[in-house]
């Protein structure tokens, strides 16, 4: 991001609750967050609604912006806010120009009114659910510990009903990271489920032990790489995952659209409810407090030289351990809130998923350069299931000559490439 280009490329979640949320989640890091705001009443005013539509829309420099709402739980705020947030939508948006609306809840609230209102708003819901009943009642449980599993699976159930756009955010976590084909069977079957984010659970406590809740790093791995063999066997195509999509697209050499992969980051901040503008949704700290922009304006706090330092950051501080790593281009280092170990070298800033990451990279090397070469040549990457429904991908059948083209599409032997492993 440059000063010419404005807010071009730039993603904001508002959280018009801040951190208020009608449930208790034991890893949610968020809920924390209220303390620094003492006193506050947590809802964000109209006339800082209007203030963030009226900036966030003239800010951007390309014919489309992301209107994005989180929490906290957004919808705390009523069906009237939102209504009011679309009007000021309508009101400020320059002719030709496209605004994709977007909420990430619980789903706790959501009833019939609330998808008449999605449907017409063309919203994209996100909603959180980490599996089937006693997996998501695990972790997230209501302000008195009570279970939340019916509520958000009916809320599914609603959504899919009234044909509202949604996908489903899934925390892998120490309850489900063990059970990724329950968790991912039921997603698809069960909730019908076509688009989903796996995001893992990296907590620490205040003395920076990583939480018993957190996923373990190999777990993790274990995790992505047994629904990755599923999903490359039938559901390619047919259900989007989140890593996968940006896995290939890092095979392919394309644009990186998740912030956590990209070389560098900065380009996804945070709106607290009274309009304080943080670094990333995963720093809401002082020390990444940008300032508020009813007093100096959006475009230059998410353009000034903290900001920018802060995703250059990201690839200055990536430890020699990961420069040198083969699986880099896909990695990046992940998130910067994760690097918090030490490489087997002994420098600092190693991220705690190293092992798990570097499992499913490794892991879906070979079908990930198989998919790529068929989108470079014109095809479908889903072809790739007319070999695993056979099982031809892991059986000797499926290995060429060693001197013969391997089949991920390299250009090379398959000596010289996928010789040794295969594709998994």
């Amino acid at each position: 991001m440059n000063k010419k280009d404005g807010l071009s490329g730039f993603h904001l979640l508002a959280k018009p609750t801040g951190a208020i949320c009608n449930l208790g989640c034991k890893y949610c890091f968020f809920l924390s967050k209220k303390d620094l705001y003492p006193g506050s009443t947590f809802r964000m005013s109209d006339a800082l609604l209007e203030s963030y539509i009226r900036q966030y829309i003239g800010a951007q420099r390309v014919p489309l912006a992301t209107v994005a709402w989180q929490g906290g739980e957004p919808t705390l705020m009523g069906l009237d806010f939102f209504r009011k947030a679309m009007a000021m939508v309508l009101r400020y948006r320059r002719p030709g120009m496209i605004i994709h609306n977007t909420i990430q809840t619980n789903g706790t609230l959501i009833d019939d009114e609330w998808c008449h209102f999605f449907k017409e708003n063309n919203f994209l819901v996100g909603l959180s659910l980490d599996g089937p009943r006693k997996i998501h009642d695990s972790y997230r449980l209501d302000k008195s510990g009570g279970p939340t599993f019916d509520k958000v699976f009916h809320a599914a159930k609603l959504l899919r009903r009234h044909k509202v756009d949604f996908n489903i955010l899934t925390t892998v976590n120490a309850a489900n990271g063990d059970s990724p084909f329950e968790v991912y069977r039921f997603l698809r079957e069960e909730v019908k489920a076509e688009f989903i984010q796996f995001i893992p659970i990296v907590e620490r406590d205040e003395a920076g032990r990583v939480t018993e809740w957190s996923v373990k790093p190999e777990q993790y791995g274990r995790f992505l790489s047994s629904i990755f063999d599923e999903w490359v066997r039938r559901d390619v195509g047919k259900i989007f995952v989140q890593i996968f999509d940006a896995s290939l697209a890092a095979w392919m050499g394309a644009f990186q659209s998740v912030c956590i992969f990209s070389p560098t980051c900065g380009t996804a901040l945070a709106m607290e409810h009274n309009g304080d503008l943080y670094s990333c949704d995963h720093f809401v700290d002082r020390d990444h407090l940008l300032g508020n922009i009813e007093r100096v304006s959006m475009e230059k706090l998410a353009s000034s030289e903290k900001q920018r330092r802060f995703g250059q950051d990201k690839l200055n501080s990536l430890p020699k351990y990961c420069l040198g790593c083969e699986v880099r281009f896909a990695c990046n280092g992940e998130c910067p809130k994760n690097r918090f170990m030490k490489a087997p070298n002994g420098e600092p800033g190693l991220n705690y998923l190293c092992a798990g990451y570097r499992e499913f990279f490794r892991h879906v090397d070979g079908p990930m350069r198989f998919m790529a070469n068929e989108l470079r040549q014109g095809r479908e990457a889903a072809s790739i299931m007319r070999y695993t429904a056979t099982d031809l991908v892991s059986s000797a059948a499926f290995k060429p000559g060693r001197n013969d083209p391997c089949p991920c599409g390299s250009g090379l032997k398959y000596k010289k490439c996928h010789g040794n492993a295969g594709l998994k």
